[in-house]
């Protein structure tokens, strides 16, 4: 992973991180990957993170294509190289979501080829990023949308993955196969 945070051994691992890992891998993930590398290092916080990330992943009952553009929204606002790839990767693999849409994002600019839907979700989590909460009109669209239950989602996507984005900044993990950072930095001192 990185040599802030490198990969536990199994046979070096406590109870509890085995316990987490192996919930970890028995769940959709599959395995310890990603940001769960480096937040194994605290097993009771990465057992409490991978039940919310699971549940915001593959329990909303929202598009993948709407998870995925708010997951791309909040590593394009953290500078997060890591998973700026791994989720445009997911996307591109499993939603209809554009490379048009995902390219407009990366520049940090307002894709104009969007579904209504993608729009509202575009807007409100954009809002929620820049200014730390949604303005009401895309407060209003989303709620008609999704319900409150999907307003409270799609801020916990926003704030689950602003975490990950600062573990995984903080990690520095490499990114795969010797690639390039593809986000152009929009923070003074960002890593990339």
């Amino acid at each position: 992973m990185s040599e802030r945070f490198p990969r536990i051994a199994p046979e070096t691992m406590s109870d509890k991180q085995r316990e987490v890992a192996a919930e970890i891998s028995a769940g959709p993930r599959g395995e310890v990957k990603g940001p769960f590398i480096a937040l194994l290092h605290n097993p009771e916080l990465a057992g409490c993170l991978q039940k919310v990330g699971e549940h915001l992943r593959f329990g909303t009952g929202m598009p993948g294509e709407v998870i995925e553009l708010a997951i791309l929204i909040t590593a394009r606002a953290w500078d997060c190289q890591y998973e700026w790839v791994a989720h445009r990767r997911i996307a591109a693999n499993t939603t209809s979501l554009g490379a048009e849409i995902m390219d407009a994002v990366a520049r940090n600019e307002r894709p104009v080829s969007m579904t209504d839907e993608l729009q509202d979700v575009y807007d409100f989590c954009i809002e929620a990023q820049r200014l730390g909460a949604p303005s009401a009109e895309a407060y209003e669209r989303v709620e008609q949308r999704y319900g409150k239950r999907g307003v409270l989602d799609l801020l916990a996507i926003c704030g689950y993955y602003a975490l990950l984005a600062m573990v995984l900044n903080t990690a520095e993990p490499p990114l795969p196969d010797g690639m390039e950072p593809p986000l152009k930095p929009l923070r003074a001192g960002a890593p990339g």
